[in-house]
């Protein structure tokens, strides 16, 4: 049985600067399998964070298509309901508690307010900020509002999610934790995890590693086994 999520052929990103041309991904095919744990890799300006935002359907390909199980990821309803994502920034609302962060995520899809809080208070309870419900972002450590984002991203039960330097900011043992609780996550919920980071020690988790060079991406199957 063909379980491929994702199917890219030959897909381009080129971005114009005046009468310069900017390829930040280029002629890239990928196939990446539902379940599957991919790592990216690459130097500052190589295209890893691009590719990222393609396979979220936050940007389009200049040339080439991108198959999300029948179906194109930037389509509005694809991102809402299949995607979750987690930055490096959190970027949570500052004026807005962990629930309401939270549940934001579920305002587009137009679900009851008792399912919502239902539902929000399942993902605080999964990243073990049940108690911190009400608290603002400035309420919470680093490693606690990353663990709000990552609730945020996984209340509306979605097939994929991707992450961009998701411990970009963190200390070395907040680092591990929010490593153990989204592979933890990832077992658990059967996602496609997708995650770009610049740093070793976070990449070598993942079951296959890809690095991005010029817009091209090489990959080594299977790290580990699952």
């Amino acid at each position: 049985m063909d379980n491929t999520l994702y199917r890219l052929t030959e897909v381009s990103r080129i971005y114009r600067k005046g009468a310069r041309e900017i390829p930040a991904v280029r002629n890239l095919d990928l196939e990446i399998r539902e379940g599957e744990w991919l790592a990216i890799q690459g130097k500052t300006g190589h295209g890893k964070t691009t590719l990222l935002q393609l396979l979220g359907g936050l940007d389009r390909p200049t040339a080439g298509q991108i198959d999300f199980a029948g179906r194109d990821p930037s389509a509005r309803e694809v991102r809402a309901r299949s995607l979750g994502f987690i930055f490096q920034t959190f970027n949570l609302v500052p004026t807005l508690s962990a629930q309401e962060n939270v549940e934001a995520a579920l305002i587009p899809l137009k679900i009851h307010i008792s399912e919502r809080r239902r539902r929000v208070a399942q993902a605080l309870e999964s990243v073990s900020l049940a108690d911190r419900a009400q608290h603002l972002p400035t309420e919470l450590s680093g490693g606690q509002q990353q663990r709000v984002a990552i609730a945020r991203a996984l209340v509306k039960d979605p097939k994929v999610l991707l992450a961009d330097e998701p411990t970009g900011n963190l200390d070395e043992d907040t680092r591990d934790e929010i490593m153990a609780l989204i592979e933890s996550l990832w077992r658990e919920r059967g996602l496609t995890l997708i995650l770009v980071s610049h740093d070793s020690a976070v990449v070598r988790h993942a079951q296959r590693i890809g690095v991005m060079s010029r817009g091209r991406l090489s990959t080594r199957q299977d790290t580990r086994t699952q």
